[in-house]
């Protein structure tokens, strides 16, 4: 039979050896906690610069100097924010050329028209600045309108719908990431979609109709 110490000692070792490896799996879960999310963002950060734009959309990068275009690449895609322009009537080339004046502040990934057009002023992994603390991991559309409304015409609303449906494919995002800016920030936009809530219900209801089509 085992002497009272050699038991004592023999416990003592049982305790050290599943307190390390009581250790390793804390470590181990960790790692995997901080790993699997990091490489399913680089993931769908990946996935955005392998796309290819549908040919309805026209690239029309601003350049990075004196500019609101940063480079900084984004650290997750994770949602699409719909804002509108503020600026009834106003252009999508006109937009753009606006988010590409030395010291403008604001730019967008795309921007949609009155006519449907759609421009692409971003490349799809770098950061915007439109949407607040979700420019680091959002693609950001602004959209024209005609009216103080801010409600889309048919052309332009058609446009946003496919738009939003490829870059849902893109991500693998569900209608549920798709927000508004106002979700965001409290701001009102888009105007239409924030004082008509069944509108914008209605809008996600129909990018996922495209999605399905």
């Amino acid at each position: 039979m085992l002497s009272t110490a050699r038991r004592r000692l023999r416990i003592r070792r049982i305790g050290l050896v599943t307190g390390a490896a009581l250790l390793a799996l804390c470590v181990l879960a960790a790692a995997l906690w901080w790993f699997f999310p990091i490489r399913r963002a680089n993931t769908r950060v990946q996935a955005l610069r392998e796309a290819t734009l549908p040919d309805y959309v026209t690239a029309d990068l601003i350049p990075t100097v004196g500019t609101a275009r940063s480079g900084r690449t984004l650290s997750d895609f994770s949602g699409i924010v719909i804002h509108y322009v503020g600026n009834p009537g106003s252009s999508a080339a006109g937009n753009r050329n606006y988010f590409a004046t030395p010291g403008t502040q604001v730019v967008s990934h795309f921007v949609v028209g009155l006519e449907g057009e759609v421009i692409q002023c971003l490349p799809l992994w770098e950061q915007s600045v439109a949407s607040n603390h979700r420019n680091k991991d959002t693609i950001s559309i602004e959209v024209c309108h005609p009216d103080e409304t801010g409600q889309f015409n048919p052309a332009t609303y058609a446009a946003v719908v496919r738009l939003t449906a490829w870059l849902c494919e893109v991500g693998d995002l569900s209608t549920e990431r798709v927000i508004r800016h106002y979700d965001v920030s409290g701001k009102e936009c888009p105007r239409y979609y924030v004082r008509n809530e069944a509108a914008w219900e209605q809008f996600l209801s129909d990018v996922q109709q495209a999605r399905n089509d």
